[in-house]
């Protein structure tokens, strides 16, 4: 076995940073029009203050370190690397910061707008690709994801439907890859459907600025409204709603499927039945794909005395040449990857437990994440298209991952002759990866 090798501990004057991938966070915020943005719509600096662009563009360093925590900006304060890469001005200390953030949020609805447009713009310039769920349909993914705030005392925390006290916010995603399209906070008891017709058409117009495509939602049961399936008409936007079967007879379900649809056997005792029929919706005849499953044997070999009936149905717009009932059922189950994005957000960037005791300031922050989850997806995409992969074949890799990779990846910082370089290590096998990455994003 080798000798343990014991160190001696120096100290040095160079200039060494352990995240450097702040620098590609502060070359989109720059060329997305996110910091012009902020600046515009933004009461200008006070005399001796910090200004309010500097104080949401360090907020959004803050999250793409995944420090959301507003104490985290002291470990900042003299970091030349931090100011530098973001182009701030000034930065500003953990209660300014609390303090400006509370003033901005109070600043009127232009500023959530102004950052949603700015992310969308960012995607449809640098997405290397947005897949979908059919070939001509660009997938978006609505819903509602509790964030556990146990025992605060936070404006708008309420018991969710999970049963736990938080925040129940809607998220709006788009294509197979995961980016962020939309993001609404909400208090806890907020029913899921609660103002989804308005955030439906945001997103739509947001999805707009992203992609030329058709588009094709896909929503739970819980948000099975009339007033969502308007909306998917207006904005000429297929859909796939998981119906809510309220009243409806489970047995009348069993036999319609009997009767109409394909029967399958995929093991003894269980029976599948897939089809589609009709039914009456705001006065019109809206397709409807079944999934209706009978156990009579459990899987372990039980035999049941009362057979186990399970019945799905989904509200469709796509016709039966589009997609038939099995690609409808196929589509709708992919919609449970979303439950991954959601994890990336609350665990990964570290925001399920967000930082103010004021509501306002919070939902702020959250639309802050908009851009920055997106620019840290992007370092993931175009980082893949740059030699970014794992042994597995992958689609995207975890925000958590590239975290880790990229945004702390340690350089050497050198001003040499009027111009700053970063050093990387020639040991370090992600170092082309990040030179290509941040290449793309800041023009070359």
């Amino acid at each position: 076995m080798a000798k343990l090798q014991k160190f001696i501990i120096r100290e040095t004057d160079e200039f060494l940073t352990s995240h450097s991938g702040l620098a590609m966070i502060g070359a989109l915020a720059d060329e997305s029009g996110l910091r012009s943005g902020l600046r515009t719509l933004l009461p200008g600096k006070k005399k001796g203050s910090v200004s309010s662009d500097d104080t949401l563009v360090s907020m959004a360093g803050l999250l793409g370190l995944a420090k959301p925590d507003f104490a985290a900006i002291e470990q900042f304060r003299d970091d030349d690397y931090f100011r530098m890469t973001l182009g701030l001005t000034d930065i500003p200390s953990e209660p300014t910061l609390r303090q400006r953030m509370d003033e901005i949020a109070t600043a009127g609805p232009e500023v959530r707008k102004m950052i949603l447009e700015s992310s969308a713009k960012m995607l449809k310039k640098h997405i290397p690709e947005l897949t979908g769920c059919l070939e001509d349909h660009i997938v978006i993914d609505g819903d509602v994801s509790p964030f556990d705030n146990s025992g605060s005392k936070k404006e708008g925390v309420s018991c969710t439907y999970k049963l736990m006290d938080g925040y129940a916010p809607m998220f709006a995603y788009i294509g197979n890859e995961g980016y962020l399209l939309n993001v609404e906070l909400r208090e806890g008891k907020q029913h899921c459907q609660s103002g989804t017709p308005e955030f439906l058409r945001e997103t739509f117009d947001l999805a707009r600025k992203v992609t030329d495509k058709r588009l094709l939602i896909r929503l739970d049961s819980g948000n099975d409204d009339i007033g969502n399936i308007r909306e998917c008409r207006k904005a000429k936007v297929d859909f796939v709603i998981k119906r809510n079967l309220r009243k409806e007879s489970i047995d009348e379900w069993l036999l319609d499927a009997r009767a109409f649809g394909e029967w399958r056997t995929p093991r003894d005792g269980k029976a599948v039945y897939v089809g589609e029929t009709t039914r009456e919706r705001d006065g019109e005849n809206v397709r409807v794909v079944f999934e209706v499953v009978e156990r009579t044997i459990t899987r372990d070999g039980q035999v049941l005395l009362v057979p186990e009936i399970e019945v799905n149905t989904w509200w469709v717009s796509l016709g039966p040449r589009t997609a038939t009932p099995d690609e409808v059922i196929a589509i709708y189950k992919a919609h449970g990857t979303s439950e991954q994005f959601h994890s990336e957000i609350k665990t990964d960037m570290d925001l399920e437990r967000l930082p103010s005791g004021k509501f306002a300031t919070n939902a702020l922050i959250l639309t802050l994440a908009v851009p920055v989850f997106n620019m840290l997806r992007l370092c993931s995409q175009v980082g893949m298209k740059n030699g970014y992969l794992s042994k597995k074949k992958v689609s995207r890799r975890r925000i958590r991952t590239v975290i880790q990779d990229m945004m702390y990846m340690a350089a050497r910082v050198v001003d040499h002759a009027r111009r700053i370089c970063i050093d990387f290590s020639r040991r370090n096998p992600l170092r082309e990866v990040w030179m290509k990455t941040y290449l793309a994003f800041s023009g070359g």
